[in-house]
């Protein structure tokens, strides 16, 4: 290489790296360049391309269990490139060659051609991140309904030189959601429209809000959640709570309140609930996660808002990411007392079109405890929300090894007196 000057693109080769006063045999892909009249050598070990090749596996797997599929086009060249799922989702043999973008509405409901057409224009013309609910028509006649969220890829220059983005599969929360049409159009005609219409809103959040999360043992973790209704039962809010673990062993929690009472703040509840377990699956940040969620609380019916602050755990290295929507920030309990996380900047979802929300990061030492909340627990007329949350986790102390008994103790001292909702969830790293 010295004398032609011709980089070494790479070739697997045999070293031996000395480590605590062992030697130990590794196999490494190396790549060498001449730089300057010196060489720039790197490597990979093949344990790492291992690795890369199992998230890689671990996430096809998550996309094609939450029917979510992802596509990149760059129109300039015609070159297309669909993640695994792309083809069943839109009722096409595997060996078709994909659907630019462009063509989406010759293989929709023709009802949803102005709705493609807006999406298109929002990418392709304003370069902002757009999405749209629309029928895809399969080959047997049937249509399977499927969010498709796309967003422009820029050059420096501020030129569009692609589109990428993602389909999710929501036939199964299109069928909900007619059924709740459904019922709600029969309670129409009752002289008890409203009463039956806040007992089915009760009723969906409570299917919908489990009363104990998943188990976390593969994790390394353990939960608990706790949701307490409004004392007024005529009332019922939008707020959840969610526990998810995901296929590569990180968590998802998330905690929100949808503005309103009654069966729309509920529906609005479940939107924002699946669509954050769908975006999990994506391998996003937090942060990313709330920027899609936002586009969904502003094309849902009735343009819903809401806060929420949404977390990644990563056992492996404890490691915590957080993003907040106009919520308030989660409460990190370990034997040094307890500490409010930092504040990221996020306004509340469906309040801007182009709302960006900044990432924070963490650490969960062994035996601490992460509590996330809604503010029921903690608002009060008479006082500043902030010092609710200080008077309450003075006075609750240590967790203790119980998370159970130490989310009732919240609950039996919490200062609220609005008689709002309230979701907590704590976590704890063992």
């Amino acid at each position: 290489m010295h004398e032609t000057g011709v980089p070494l693109p790479g070739e697997r080769v045999r070293l031996v790296f000395q480590q605590g006063g062992l030697a130990l045999p590794t196999t490494v892909l190396l790549a060498a360049a001449p730089v300057g009249g010196r060489v720039l050598v790197g490597w990979q070990t093949e344990t790492a391309r291992a690795g890369e090749a199992e998230q890689s596996a671990l996430l096809r797997q998550a996309q094609r269990l939450a029917r979510v599929a992802g596509f990149e086009e760059h129109p300039a060249d015609g070159r297309i490139r669909w993640s695994d799922g792309l083809h069943e989702i839109y009722g096409l043999p595997p060996d078709t060659d994909p659907v630019p973008l462009a063509q989406l509405a010759r293989h929709a409901h023709p009802d949803d051609e102005p709705a493609i057409r807006r999406l298109l224009d929002t990418v392709q013309r304003r370069h902002r991140t757009a999405s749209a609910v629309v029928r895809l028509v399969h080959q047997d006649g049937t249509h399977g309904y499927t969010r498709v969220i796309a967003e422009p890829v820029l050059d420096d220059h501020g030129r569009l030189t692609g589109v990428r983005g993602a389909f999710h599969d929501v036939s199964a929360q299109h069928r909900t959601e007619v059924a709740l049409g459904a019922t709600r159009a029969r309670l129409a005609d009752s002289e008890q429209e409203t009463a039956d219409s806040e007992r089915l809103a009760l009723r969906l959040q409570q299917a919908i809000l489990p009363a104990a999360p998943p188990p976390l043992g593969p994790a390394g973790l353990r939960a608990a959640v706790r949701y307490r209704p409004a004392a007024q039962h005529d009332r019922v809010g939008g707020d959840w709570y969610d526990v998810l673990l995901l296929p590569d062993k990180r968590v998802l929690l998330t905690v929100g309140d949808v503005a309103g009472h009654g069966v729309g703040a509920a529906t609005g509840m479940v939107a924002l609930r699946h669509a954050l377990r769908a975006l999990a699956v994506t391998g996003a940040g937090p942060a990313r996660m709330l920027e899609w969620a936002n586009i969904v609380a502003l094309r849902e019916p009735g343009q819903i808002t809401a806060t929420a602050v949404c977390v990644l755990v990563d056992p492996a290295g404890g490691e915590l990411r957080w993003a907040r929507a106009g919520h308030l920030p989660p409460i990190l309990v370990g034997a040094d007392g307890a500490h409010v996380l930092p504040l990221p900047h996020g306004v509340l979802l469906g309040a801007l079109d182009d709302a960006r929300y900044e990432e924070h990061t963490a650490h969960l030492p062994p035996g601490d405890v992460l509590v996330l909340y809604t503010d029921g627990l903690v608002e009060r007329r008479d006082r500043p929300v902030e010092e609710s949350v200080d008077q309450l986790i003075r006075v609750a102390g240590a967790p203790g090894p119980d998370l159970e008994r130490y989310l009732d103790r919240l609950l039996e001292l919490s200062p609220a007196d609005t008689d709002d909702d309230t979701c907590l969830i704590a976590v704890q790293s063992r």
